[in-house]
């Protein structure tokens, strides 16, 4: 094990923490708000720890194999949410610890889950960091160091895959090539859709920290209300829009902008997510408008905003949806377990892990009625690996057995079940808003026992680095080598 690789980056990606703190440092300070010495404070630590790491373990073989790329990317999101939690925990919100490392891990992670009240009257700088994070986290941090460490030659594809699910084939020539065009088109979505918020009557402060949230699929809001604290109809059209585009491929729109091939709609998961989100939010729609006195722009456009929201593991909010009865609890409930699409910065068990396990479901279903008969499972017009169903099968049996213990544990804390289950459920797929009053999309995880805290954060990060990265080093065979 090459540990002098794994510091080195550790303390290239705590410095770029630091170097990011000092624009909420700047923006305080421009307001003349104490909090200003808070994150200029931090980000020196920040940069004396980094630089610590750096020159301890500078020199290193510039080789990074898979034992180290499945630590550092474990090691990085710990670290990089202790650090993120430190300005939160000196700053003026005057919350305990476990406070500000959950939310730090909400944000880094982009669950979206807030322990804080009182947004409206916060530091601007509190609530920019709290976006920059999200974002940062959207694309992956050790995608994000990749760009700006072109020297980890080998290691670069290998930690792209250890933080994110996606295994697309490769459409440009070097892995370095396609991590910067994954952050270019990032950073193109993130400034159209800041744009379009801007023109719809944002002011630039709200469309900025939203854009950042909402292309990161992260939901953190500048307002206690979320998203219903915009009355524009067309922000939450536009919202919706920025949120499903953004649970999609990533790769395909590398392949629009450098290829010119408009091949969405040729993708299997694109075509599943589009199907499913038309039909639960159908289903909402019109069950809403029969069961209430809404109208039916407000029904569908409400339906279609709050669940693409849960869906996408956005988890913004327009209104509490819990008031709509049972139906909507369930759909809610239903919604959390779905996810986006591999390759995009969507969270939950992903869209492709679904396909494939229904298609292994298909075929165990045949296989009775025919016994001599073989069936080939193909997924985007391929025949599967027997390797790649294992894995899925494998990292879905992973996903239900986490939420089991860990709606145990959060239970175990004092907690009534359904907060506890919908706490586990979007704990681990990144979601955000829960579902009952506690943790709800009115509510906030701030009143959870602190156990509880500790025990979603960890959940967290299990679902970010989807869980199997986590898992691995507690393998006594990955110790051994």
């Amino acid at each position: 094990m090459k540990f002098q690789i794994v510091g080195f980056t550790l303390g290239m990606l705590i410095g770029i923490v630091g170097l990011a703190e000092l624009v909420p440092a700047l923006i305080d300070g421009m307001h003349h708000h104490p909090n200003a010495h808070v994150f200029l404070i931090n980000a020196i630590v920040c940069l004396f720890f980094g630089g610590g790491l750096i020159i301890t373990n500078y020199s290193f073989e510039k080789k990074m194999s898979v034992r180290e790329a499945f630590l550092l990317t474990t090691l990085s999101w710990g670290f990089l949410a202790f650090f993120a939690a430190l300005p939160l925990y000196m700053s003026d919100l005057d919350i305990k610890f476990v406070d500000a490392y959950f939310e730090a891990t909400s944000g880094i992670t982009t669950t979206g889950s807030t322990v804080l009240y009182g947004l409206d009257q916060m530091s601007h700088g509190v609530l920019f960091w709290r976006s920059m994070i999200q974002w940062i986290g959207g694309i992956g941090i050790i995608a994000f160091a990749i760009v700006f460490l072109p020297f980890l030659r080998v290691g670069g594809m290998q930690l792209f895959q250890t933080e994110s699910s996606d295994r697309s084939d490769k459409i440009m020539p070097r892995s370095g090539s396609v991590v910067s065009a994954v952050f270019k088109v990032y950073c193109g979505l993130t400034i159209v859709c800041m744009g379009t918020y801007y023109a719809l009557g944002m002011s630039w402060f709200d469309a900025v920290n939203h854009a950042m949230t909402t292309v990161s699929t992260a939901g953190f809001s500048t307002h206690d209300k979320s998203f219903g604290f915009f009355e524009n109809p067309a922000l939450h059209y536009s919202a919706s829009f920025f949120m499903f585009a953004s649970a999609l491929p990533f790769v395909l729109f590398i392949k629009f902008f450098v290829r010119g091939n408009f091949a969405f709609w040729q993708d299997e998961q694109v075509r599943v997510l589009s199907f499913i989100v038309i039909g639960i939010v159908g289903a909402m729609t019109f069950w809403l408008w029969n069961a209430t006195d809404y109208t039916f722009e407000y029904c569908f456009r409400h339906s279609l905003f709050n669940l693409v929201s849960i869906i996408t593991t956005t988890g913004f909010a327009t209104t509490d949806y819990m008031l709509w009865g049972n139906f909507a609890v369930v759909a809610a409930l239903m919604a959390t377990y779905i996810g986006g699409c591999a390759g995009s910065t969507a969270g939950g068990p992903k869209i492709m892990r679904i396909i494939i396990a229904a298609k292994v479901m298909n075929r165990q279903i045949k296989a009775p009625l025919y016994p001599n008969g073989i069936f080939a499972l193909r997924y985007q017009g391929k025949t599967l690996d027997k390797g790649v169903i294992t894995s899925t099968l494998g990292f879905l049996s992973f996903y239900v057995v986490c939420n089991v213990f860990l709606t145990i544990g959060i239970a175990l804390t004092g907690v009534d079940f359904m907060t506890a289950i919908s706490s586990a459920a979007t704990a681990v797929g990144n979601v955000g808003a829960g579902v009952g009053p506690i943790v709800g999309p009115a509510g906030n995880f701030s009143l959870l026992p602190d156990g509880a805290k500790w025990l979603m954060s960890f959940a967290m990060m299990l679902g970010r680095l989807e869980i199997l990265t986590v898992f691995v080093l507690f393998s006594s065979i990955y110790w051994r080598g």
